[in-house]
């Protein structure tokens, strides 16, 4: 199968390279929310096909995939894109004190954020065992109709 490029999938110079299409089927992410990280620079695409189609990469799947786990935390785009910056200096070896203390910073937000969402769980969980409870301890009663005397 061939793209419309008419490259296959998983051929390029770099290695395996996805275009956006099969980006998005692999991360769970509609093409406007991966175009949308592209234009505010958090993710862009690795290279791009001759015909201009974006290509990506492994490694962009998964900051991609770090990402999506990432957002339901509740930071803005803009934490999301400074700690990606962070964590490639971390990789890269650039990172300096500041860097270190600022990822110190993230983690301790995102740990908060656990146990706030933990709590919230749990009332859920309450709430929906409340409900059942409700419902075993209450006796169904027939539909009314409108034959009835």
């Amino acid at each position: 199968m061939s793209r419309p490029d008419g490259t296959s999938p998983g051929s390029g110079a770099g290695g395996d390279l996805f275009q956006i299409g099969e980006l998005a089927q692999a991360v769970g992410l509609s093409l406007a929310t991966i175009r949308h990280y592209d234009e505010l620079g958090i993710v862009v695409p690795s290279a791009r096909s001759a015909g201009g189609f974006r290509l990506y990469t492994r490694a962009d799947i998964e900051r991609f995939i770090f990402i999506k786990k990432f957002k339901p935390l509740g930071f803005p785009l803009e934490a999301v894109q400074e700690l990606i910056t962070l964590l490639d200096a971390v990789r890269d070896g650039t990172a300096d004190r500041a860097n270190h203390a600022r990822l110190e910073q993230f983690a301790t937000q995102a740990e908060e954020k656990c146990v706030s969402l933990r709590d919230q769980l749990a009332d859920a969980e309450l709430i929906a065992a409340n409900i059942r409870a409700r419902l075993r301890a209450g006796k169904p009663r027939a539909p009314a109709t409108d034959s009835e005397p």
